[in-house]
């Protein structure tokens, strides 16, 4: 699901906040234990496979923090990723970042947000052969919070990705959660990631 998307427009944005986040975190600074992850059984469910979870991996990954993600991770910060995958084209990301003090979480989960929001205009920006279309899915009640954001995209011979993303907090911890299939907006299971994404916040600790 993410290997199409990297190789364009989105793949220029997820670079550039990899290279933002120079101060990734490493084996030796990790935290002996992970925060809580989401379970394969967690994520929307799929209307014609299984979804099988990866293991909990130290760092925050080629990936970094994601779709539309620019923000960099600050230093002093211990992360963790897992992936998902279907027998299809469908797949989800869940990044988990310990951040050195309460303050330097509320940074970027703001910074997040910021990123999320103007996703679209980015990436049109960016390739002019692509159509972007972002949306404001909304605040979850969830600990210190989360909000959920959408986006669908275009390409001009016609590829259509559908990607959902989220942040959310608890404490100084911060999840991020993508998932994403090609299709459109309007097929999306927003209800289902609203879910998923409270669970993951639930989840941390």
């Amino acid at each position: 699901m993410f290997m199409r998307t990297r190789v364009g427009a989105l793949s220029a944005l997820a670079l550039t906040g990899l290279a933002l986040g120079a101060t990734l975190a490493t084996p030796a600074q990790a935290a002996p234990k992970a925060p809580g992850f989401l379970a394969a059984a967690d994520l929307p469910p799929h209307p014609s496979s299984d979804w099988t979870a990866g293991k909990v991996t130290v760092g925050v990954g080629e990936a970094g923090l994601g779709v539309c993600a620019e923000a960099g991770v600050p230093a002093r910060s211990s992360a963790w990723n897992r992936e998902f995958r279907t027998e299809l084209e469908t797949g989800a990301r869940q990044v988990t970042l310990v951040l050195r003090d309460t303050a330097t979480a509320k940074s970027l989960v703001s910074q997040l947000n910021r990123d999320f929001k103007n996703c679209a205009t980015r990436i049109e920006q960016a390739d002019p052969e692509t159509s972007a279309t972002g949306k404001d899915f909304g605040k979850l009640s969830v600990e210190e919070g989360a909000h959920v954001y959408g986006l669908a995209t275009e390409t001009s011979f016609g590829a259509l990705d559908v990607h959902l993303m989220s942040v959310g907090r608890d404490g100084r911890t911060v999840t991020v959660v993508n998932w994403g299939e090609m299709g459109r907006l309007g097929d999306a299971p927003v209800k289902a990631f609203k879910k998923t994404t409270v669970t993951a916040v639930n989840k941390l600790h």
